[in-house]
């Protein structure tokens, strides 16, 4: 009797670890669709670069982490032009152009570092940038005052940062010590700005900071600013020591585990599902010539045979692919090659033979289609096998380099000793990525198998 789909999804679904598998799959489908539509594609590309993820802060620790009773880490703060306060006006005839952030902090620990960024478009007179801060206490400093660079040519655009260590900064500061009742010798700028002035402790409130530009002509425009306060925590799952936010990678991730999953399984079993059915058809010779290429294959050291195959041609994730599919398949054949043997001696079979119908006929049309729910069982089984494949070989450093996985920031993690350095955000989100997406398709192919297989349905009737 064949199974149908319909049959198939209805025991699926009424299946408690059946059903437990779909929410868990409809989960990574979602969180692949939401990678694909809003992570920018720059992530993807860029994920090895550095210098783009700048503005993130090092090792910093989930947000969440803050969330509790004990005393609040500096979570990491970034800001830009969309969310200031920009105002235009003139000083003295001068056009001015101020760019307004106000932050409330109420972190029991000092910032890391603080950074400013900011790009202007300008021409013959270089603009002038003047950076303060007004404090909770009512207190303003003013940090930063210097001229842009001369212009390099008609509407010379320049970008830079200012970091917290910029000599002029730690200047401007010196000049507040009399304000404090502390020792304000090898104090850090980011400990002399957030500090209160009565004791060495933050200072809880609203800052006020404006970058104020004054512009010399009508064409000048300030492109873009913002501001950075490093933290120690940031983001849903942390940072690494390359400051990449790990949730985006996780997110990376998922679309290209299920990729490999689905096209190793479905291509790997679909191979196993012709070679054995063919294999147990045709009988005789052709069966055994044909198991004893499947043995062969059966018998070869699939890990060591990837790792060479891998350091020899190449690790691009298609080829890595590749190598999964040729070491797949073979556990497939055997189950279908058994199953094969029993459908050619069914009755229907005998009477196509009897009526003239070629093999390759048969084989497609009769024989094929009883064996399909069982092949959709064995493709969600075999899902796991080969997302755990690619995983082993991103951990060993023979994944694709230039795409997130799971494996590669486990690999990444590993060579950085994060388990030693307690840095266990780093490893628990992707290898749990891996465990849940690994469980997803087994418990729905264990389902569909109890339903779909005929050997287990025929000892379940014994």
């Amino acid at each position: 009797m064949v199974i149908s789909g319909l049959n198939l999804i209805k025991h699926l679904i009424s299946s408690p670890t059946g059903l437990t598998g779909v929410v868990i799959l409809i989960f990574l489908l979602s969180l692949s669709v939401y990678g694909l539509l809003f992570v920018p594609i720059t992530a993807y590309s860029q994920w090895n670069n550095p210098l783009y993820w700048i503005d993130y802060p090092k090792t910093a620790a989930p947000s969440w982490t803050n969330i509790g009773l004990g005393p609040k880490l500096f979570e990491h703060i970034i800001l830009n032009a969309n969310v200031a306060n920009i105002t235009t006006g003139y000083i003295e005839g001068i056009r001015t152009i101020s760019h307004r952030y106000s932050i409330n902090i109420q972190a029991d620990s000092f910032p890391n570092d603080f950074m400013f960024t900011y790009s202007a478009k300008y021409n013959a007179i270089p603009p002038v940038i003047l950076i303060n801060v007004l404090r909770p206490d009512g207190e303003k400093f003013d940090l930063f005052y210097s001229a842009l660079p001369a212009s390099q040519g008609f509407n010379n655009t320049y970008s830079e940062r200012i970091f917290s260590t910029d000599k002029i900064i730690k200047q401007n500061l010196a000049q507040y010590k009399t304000l404090v009742n502390w020792d304000v010798n090898f104090i850090n700028p980011q400990t002399m700005l957030f500090s209160e002035l009565n004791k060495l402790e933050p200072l809880k409130g609203d800052y006020h900071f404006s970058l104020t530009f004054f512009l010399f002509d009508n064409t000048s425009t300030i492109e873009n600013s913002g501001i950075i306060l490093g933290g120690n925590t940031f983001g849903l799952m942390g940072t690494d020591d390359l400051r990449r936010d790990l949730a985006i990678g996780i997110i990376l991730g998922s679309p290209v585990a299920l990729f490999i999953g689905l096209t190793v399984s479905t291509i790997s079993v679909t191979i196993g599902l012709i070679y054995g059915v063919i294999s147990g058809y045709r009988g005789k010779r052709t069966d055994e010539s044909m198991m004893r290429v499947n043995d062969i294959f059966y018998a070869l050291p699939a890990l060591p045979l990837l790792i060479i195959l891998s350091i020899t041609f190449g690790r691009s994730i298609f080829l890595i692919a590749g190598f999964l599919i040729i070491f797949g398949w073979v556990g497939t054949a055997k189950i279908i090659r058994s199953l094969a043997l029993q459908i050619r001696t069914f009755q229907y079979v005998e009477a196509a033979k009897f009526m003239g119908q070629s093999d390759l006929r048969i084989i497609f049309k009769h024989i094929i289609p009883q064996l399909l729910p069982l092949t959709f069982a064995s493709m969600a089984i075999a899902v796991p096998s080969a997302i755990l494949g690619e995983a082993a070989l991103s951990f060993l450093g023979l994944g694709d380099p230039s795409i997130p996985t799971w494996g590669q920031i486990l690999h990444e993690a590993n060579s950085a000793d994060a388990a030693a350095r307690g840095i266990w955000w780093w490893i628990l989100p992707p290898g749990l990525m891996i465990a849940i997406t690994g469980l997803a398709f087994y418990l729905i192919g264990n389902t569909l198998d109890s339903f779909a297989n005929p050997l287990k349905n025929y000892f379940r009737k014994v």
